[in-house]
């Protein structure tokens, strides 16, 4: 037997989709989440609904894209306010802390969908997001949020295919996460540290640079960009550009990670001893 096709695993998603009869997307911008609330609203119009949580976790850049996009596709979009840093489980920034940040999120969408009369909410979970370490999946399923793109078994490869022959115009945008994913477990998170990376960041989208992160390890500032872009930092004077803007930040020492961007690369494991 064939395995599905992506075009079946579409087909598949629409079905998934369409049996729910009313939906609140968790919706951020990015590629997975976009890619349900344009499925929604293909089959469940003004009954789909994308809601965007506003924090200080979340990069104004990424407003900017949701509020877009969501535009383009014409779907309803709604704009909600909440606060994680009122959450001490969450600012002392432990294993658990996307738990408390998606727990504090579905809360709030629970309390929406009630007052909407909305049958589910979904989130743009995916089938390659199963096998990482995510609390916020398990907070998911704590508040009955549904995966339709985990149940039409796709991974983030396709779905991002599916984006760009959908047409959508973040098809190709670079993975994002939330600000607190760039301070250190067990560091603190604070109004004024998240603040500090997100303006390092848009000093870097100013330079051009497109997939990167500044991680804040207090007095020094670790730079992640593409493999494929980590040259360019030392072009036309642009390293020592950027030095001098981040310090204006108040950082002492800026950094360049060597082995790039990667996922999580906030944590990092300390080398093992050699024997």
């Amino acid at each position: 037997m064939q395995p599905p096709s992506l075009e079946d695993k579409l087909h598949r998603l629409r079905e998934i989709v369409a049996a729910m009869d009313s939906v609140l997307v968790a919706y951020s911008g990015g590629i997975d989440s976009t890619v349900v609330l344009k499925i929604a609203y293909d089959q469940l119009q003004d009954r789909a609904v994308g809601v965007t949580a506003i924090s200080p976790t979340f990069p104004a850049i990424e407003l900017e894209t949701a509020t877009r996009v969501a535009k383009e596709i014409g779907a309803r979009h709604e704009l909600v306010q909440t606060d994680q840093l009122q959450i001490p489980a969450f600012t002392d920034n432990d294993a658990t802390r996307c738990f408390h940040c998606k727990t504090d999120l579905y809360r709030l969408l629970d309390t929406l969908k009630e007052t909407r009369t909305t049958a589910v909410i979904v989130d743009g979970t995916n089938l390659d997001d199963l096998g990482d370490d995510r609390p916020g999946i398990t907070a998911a399923r704590e508040w009955g949020v549904r995966s339709p793109l985990v149940e039409a078994e796709l991974s983030k490869a396709e779905i991002r295919s599916l984006a760009k022959e959908l047409g959508l115009s973040n098809w190709d945008k670079p993975a994002a996460a939330c600000l607190s994913s760039r301070i250190p477990r067990g560091i603190a998170i604070t109004r004024e540290k998240l603040s500090r990376v997100e303006q390092a960041e848009e000093i870097l989208l100013a330079e051009g640079f497109r997939h990167c992160r500044v991680r804040d390890h207090g007095e020094i500032a670790r730079i992640e960009a593409g493999q494929s872009e980590l040259a360019r930092i030392f072009e036309e004077g642009r390293g020592t550009r950027i030095g001098r803007r981040l310090k204006e930040l108040g950082f002492r020492f800026v950094t360049i990670d060597l082995e790039g961007y990667r996922p999580g690369g906030v944590s990092i494991d300390p080398p093992r001893q050699a024997k």
